[in-house]
């Protein structure tokens, strides 16, 4: 009867050339991690860029709107009192709307307003024409003027 010895020889097992495929080499795997790191460092820039890109020009804090108070309502109007902040001595294109009851939007219009030189608010009372009783008169947006 033959013994068959079940021991590991030290090192590294050797496998007949082209049976198990191919052997992967030492350190493909840190060149796979730096290669997988670069890519998320360019995507979070890309993203980084685009959003500052986006902000710049849909968000600019600059023009900035806030509605004091809505009055005089009728069947047929309503009085929008609203402060705009613009830069130093400029002027903005505000969209103002009035809804009724059920949120239907019955007047919409564009109102210009321009700070006193050196000011940063300005304080407006305008009349929006409605087709309906108004509910609820607001200040959509403020942007540069073209």
């Amino acid at each position: 009867m033959t013994e068959t010895h079940a021991t590991i020889s030290p090192g590294a097992p050797v496998f007949p050339a082209g049976r198990y495929g191919r052997r992967r080499e030492p350190g493909g795997k840190t060149r796979r991690t730096l290669l997988t790191a670069l890519a998320l460092l360019l995507l979070v820039a890309s993203l980084t860029l685009i959003s500052v890109r986006l902000y710049r020009q849909y968000g600019d804090p600059a023009y900035d709107a806030q509605v004091i108070t809505y009055t005089d309502i009728t069947d047929g109007q309503v009085l929008v009192d609203f402060r705009v902040t613009v830069p130093p001595g400029g002027s903005a294109v505000c969209v103002l709307r009035a809804r009724d009851r059920a949120g239907v939007e019955v007047a919409r219009e564009e109102v210009t307003v321009t700070a006193a030189p050196g000011d940063r608010h300005v304080t407006t009372r305008h009349r929006l024409a409605t087709t309906a009783r108004p509910f609820i008169g607001e200040v959509l947006r403020c942007r540069p003027p073209a």
